[in-house]
């Protein structure tokens, strides 16, 4: 499914979101997390211990609820894949280089310091960091202009 040059503005402009995941009795679980569309998916940061990857594994139905400061969101539903390989650090660049907005080339903020690039990637190691990519079945919202 594609999504209308309404909705990736609005994705483009709005990171916040809530992940909604099954848990095995079919109950929702929901967390914030950011999102951001990175070359044409869907993508969230997330780390290998975290209850929503487990969920995900279990059962890939994802929701998210990307939200506004008023009272524009989106919500996207779809099943989502788990990209957990040595690629991950590098895509954890280009996701959060979107998130951020950043514009310094040689840093991004993690915890609320300047990391180097270097240093950045270390981290999404260390911290066991995969990302997921949305496969996108639908979408709906108010998403002004």
């Amino acid at each position: 499914m594609e999504l209308t040059p309404e909705q990736r503005a609005f994705l483009e402009r709005n990171h916040g979101a809530a992940m909604i995941t099954l848990r095995a009795d079919g109950s929702a679980h929901a967390v914030r997390v950011g999102v951001a569309p990175v070359d044409g998916k869907l993508w969230s940061s997330g780390v290998r211990g975290r209850l929503r990857t487990r969920f995900l594994r279990r059962d890939p139905r994802c929701t998210f609820f990307v939200f506004e400061q008023g009272y524009g969101f989106l919500t996207l539903e779809g099943r989502v894949t788990i990209l957990d390989g040595p690629e991950v650090p590098e895509q954890s660049v280009r996701l959060f280089r979107t998130m951020q907005h950043a514009t310094d080339p040689d840093h991004l903020m993690w915890y609320g310091k300047p990391l180097t690039l270097d240093e950045f990637r270390r981290a999404m190691v260390d911290e066991g960091r995969v990302i997921y990519q949305l496969e996108l079945e639908r979408a709906y919202g108010m998403v002004g202009s």
